[in-house]
């Protein structure tokens, strides 16, 4: 069965054909959005610790979240990728990366460098705990390449969250 998104305001399709039923497409979509917004604020949250890294593993720190930061920002596009190939549509803006966003920022001025790579070992363990609720959602819709996609991406996860963790042991 082919369906094609429509936007309810204009009526303008999106013109994405799937296989996947519309409602499921609608159910994945919206996990999807939720899910990049997460991607967005943890991806934003690694490059501030990453320049405001401070102290005597300054330089491993700092190459340390850079690393994971763009290994962070490439799931983005494949999210949002994912989400137009099944007719969806995906986050337009900040201010709605705030309205789904999931995770919490950190604006305060100055954070350790302790407590940076534990509140992202943190983010990194729930963001890979939100993705294996997507994983179940894709499942039991049938969508085995999201699902496929979620399953490297939570492996990914966890490695970021264990380098974390390892790292916070000689902080």
């Amino acid at each position: 069965m082919t369906t094609t998104a429509v936007d309810p305001k204009n009526g303008n399709a999106l013109i994405t054909p799937t296989d996947l039923s519309r409602k499921g497409a609608a159910q994945i979509g919206e996990e999807l959005r939720v899910l990049l917004a997460d991607v967005f604020a943890l991806y934003l949250k690694t490059k501030n610790f990453h320049w405001h890294m401070t102290g005597p593993h300054f330089r491993d720190y700092h190459l340390l979240l850079d690393e994971q930061a763009d290994q962070i920002f490439a799931i983005s596009d494949e999210v949002a990728e994912r989400a137009r190939k099944i007719g969806e549509k995906t986050l337009h803006s900040i201010s709605e990366i705030s309205k789904y966003q999931r995770l919490t920022d950190n604006n305060e001025a100055f954070v350790s460098p302790k407590l940076m790579l534990a509140e992202l070992h943190q983010d990194n363990l729930r963001l890979v705990e939100y993705m294996r609720k997507t994983h179940e959602v894709t499942s039991e819709i049938g969508d085995v390449a999201t699902t496929s996609l979620l399953e490297n991406w939570i492996d990914e996860g966890e490695r970021r969250a264990w380098f974390l963790f390892e790292s916070i042991q000689t902080a």
